[in-house]
């Protein structure tokens, strides 16, 4: 289905959420915790929450996690993070949506990964890898579910027929629309017999942007991840003094409820507090670090005591919200994850489905 290298349409700063202002976000040094920050919430009035996706994608996200700053590329070995940047394909569709898991008579025996994706708007995302997977969901004559979508998508199986339905080069398309979105940058590097382009990190803010939401909702401090850049480079992450003491205790102790603490002067997440779902982007970027084994980068200079922690998080996180329903008993569930109306439950269910395939990952590749 795939014809070679289409170039992506980058959406406008108004587009992806740069006319919002931000006038009413708050700044949360490294020390602030976000229980402080949602209780003041609590006390103002409702901000109505809209649909407005973010500048970076999901897939964007957990590629910018896995790619090396200077290096440009990403680990040789990781053999999971392609089936994964599938899944993040889906939830991305789930969260514009684009897509929903049906209902019928045998909804109530069947489990939610095997009931089948529908396609509710083929309004173009201006994304082309969106638009494309969207495409072969839309025109597939079969109904098929969120874990068989993977597989295809992804190139795991063994029905030649089928294989017109993977998406190739996915990496290498990713890396090249966050070049023109100014993220990244193209370079040639020589691996002894041949030459490959590489994408060193161009603007450090976007990256270190998305390790602040991981960090959040991994319950570290902010200025956790300071070693991780070079001295005197500015950094959403706040200034202050990192100590493995003080790792799991950042927002409500290890075991705290998620909480939306937002970047404060955020380029790439304006306005992500008035987001109807950026709780759950955050755990789903999360979940997807997880299983594409890009998490433990940016945790990397962490001893291995912090590090086992935030790993146990993230995997009990993707236990709460990879079964459905949500598990609400669990400490780490939020209502502030769950939706207001029937259209946000649709969502919720292409996430769980989508989360419990990606807990399950050691068993399918």
């Amino acid at each position: 289905m795939t014809e070679g290298l289409s170039r992506r349409r980058v959406g406008t700063p108004r587009e992806c959420g740069d006319d919002d202002d931000d006038a009413g976000s708050r700044t949360l040094s490294p020390s602030t915790s976000s229980f402080a920050l949602s209780s003041a919430n609590n006390g103002s009035e409702a901000v109505s929450k809209t649909d407005r996706a973010p500048m970076l994608t999901l897939m964007e996200e957990t590629l910018l996690l896995g790619l090396k700053d200077q290096e440009g590329y990403l680990s040789f070995w990781n053999d999971s993070l392609s089936y994964v940047l599938r899944g993040c394909m889906i939830m991305e569709l789930a969260f514009r949506r684009r897509i929903r898991i049906t209902k019928d008579a045998f909804t109530g025996m069947t489990g939610l990964t095997d009931r089948a994706v529908e396609v509710v708007s083929i309004k173009p995302t201006g994304e082309v890898l969106l638009d494309e997977a969207l495409r072969m969901i839309k025109t597939s004559e079969t109904r098929r579910s969120v874990a068989s979508w993977m597989d295809l998508l992804s190139g795991e199986t063994w029905n030649i027929a089928k294989a017109g339905y993977q998406l190739k080069q996915v990496r290498e398309r990713l890396a090249k629309g966050l070049v023109d979105k100014g993220v990244l940058r193209t370079e040639k590097r020589n691996f002894l017999f041949f030459d490959m382009a590489t994408h060193p990190v161009q603007d450090p803010r976007a990256k270190d942007e998305v390790i602040v939401r991981v960090l959040d909702t991994l319950n570290l401090p902010r200025n956790a991840a300071l070693p991780t850049r070079a001295p005197g480079t500015s950094s959403p992450m706040g200034s202050g003094t990192f100590s493995r003491y003080n790792l799991g205790q950042g927002i409500g102790g290890q075991a705290g409820r998620l909480c939306l603490a937002p970047v404060s002067g955020s380029r790439f997440y304006r306005g992500e507090e008035t987001s109807r779902f950026a709780l759950l982007r955050r755990v789903s970027l999360v979940a997807a670090a997880c299983a594409g084994s890009v998490l433990e980068n940016p945790l990397v200079h962490m001893d291995m005591e912090a590090r086992d922690r935030a790993v146990t998080r993230a995997e009990s996180m993707m236990d709460v919200y990879g079964h459905w329903p949500f598990k609400r008993d669990s400490p780490l569930y939020t209502a502030d994850a769950d939706g207001a109306d029937a259209g946000d439950l649709m969502v919720h269910e292409v996430i769980a489905a989508v989360i419990c395939v990606l807990r399950k990952m050691d068993r399918i590749i």
